[in-house]
């Protein structure tokens, strides 16, 4: 198998909200907030959906792997229920090799409620129900020593078994890639995501928030510095200012696709990794491989939730 992914498990409910919503909910734009049972049922309530989706930021990542014609499989952990049956009949759908075993748990399958405002960002709100419980036993180690990469996301690391979950996972596979999945989320876990960062992963992806956090960087110079210390692929996307990927002293840079039509954010990092990806594991050039993520990006902000039909 080229690429297997590991991420929380989670039904993707899409609506489309004013910006007042998210003031009035207490909402930062384009940040993931976690929530509760309750507190995610308030906020549909006052909501129309206009999609549902097996998403999971890693677990996007890895269908559009399998939509480039990859070899692909992915570990989350749902419930017995309709939305984990729904789940795992999506992934399966898109020929991802599906490797967990799902049971009748307490908790019920993980949700993502994302709210798209006008100018097209995306705030998520997460109730992670049984996804964030996974744990070494529900890790399939054939199908990680099988993998040429394993492909891990930092919202994982919202739990102490999650913690063990992944470093298993990276101290097993052949080569590691993870997302830093979001600034919150590296501000939650500042010391040991850079651990990670510098002493067990193979690859990092990270926007340019996240990484200015992780390192507490001053401007970019900090990063480019940080990145040809570091000894291991790190790649950055910058909004407008397109992307970058620095391996030692070879850096190089891409810019975005103009005169788009963007009607929705939702899944552009998670679709930018599966492209680079797709270009790592299919030994095209960094640049060749940096396109390819931003080709890949530039379909999916061009509509409506994370999958490219």
């Amino acid at each position: 198998m080229k690429i297997l992914g590991m991420g929380n498990a989670i039904v993707d409910v899409i609506c489309r909200v004013k910006d007042d919503f998210l003031i009035k909910n207490n909402l930062t734009k384009s940040t993931m907030k976690l929530v509760d049972e309750a507190e995610l049922k308030n906020l549909l309530s006052n909501l129309k959906i206009e999609e549902t989706i097996s998403g999971g930021s890693v677990a996007n990542s890895i269908v559009g792997l399998a939509q480039l014609g990859n070899d692909v499989g992915f570990i989350g952990k749902i419930c017995d229920d309709e939305l984990g049956n729904k789940y795992e009949e999506g992934l399966k759908k898109e020929k991802v090799k599906y490797f967990y075993s799902k049971k009748k748990e307490k908790l019920p399958t993980g949700t993502c409620l994302v709210l798209i405002t006008p100018d097209s960002e995306r705030t998520m709100c997460t109730f992670l129900g049984i996804a964030n419980k996974i744990n070494e036993k529900d890790i399939d180690i054939n199908s990680i020593k099988k993998s040429e990469i394993v492909f891990l996301e930092g919202y994982l690391w919202d739990g102490n078994e999650q913690k063990k979950a992944i470093e298993k996972a990276i101290n097993i596979s052949n080569i590691s890639a993870m997302s830093l999945s979001d600034k919150f989320c590296v501000d939650r876990h500042k010391n040991d995501f850079l651990g990670l960062v510098k002493n067990k992963l193979d690859i990092t992806f990270a926007n340019e928030q996240e990484i200015h956090s992780l390192i507490d960087a001053k401007n970019f110079d900090d990063v480019i510095s940080f990145g040809k210390n570091l000894e291991k692929i790190l790649v950055i996307t910058r909004g407008e200012k397109g992307s970058i990927v620095i391996n030692r002293n070879d850096v190089i840079q891409c810019g975005i696709q103009k005169n788009l039509k963007i009607v929705d954010l939702t899944g552009a990092g998670d679709l930018f990794a599966a492209g680079f990806l797709h270009g790592y594991i299919n030994k095209l050039s960094n640049k060749d491989s940096l396109a390819k993520g931003t080709e890949m990006s530039s379909k999916i902000i061009q509509k409506i939730g994370a999958r490219l039909s």
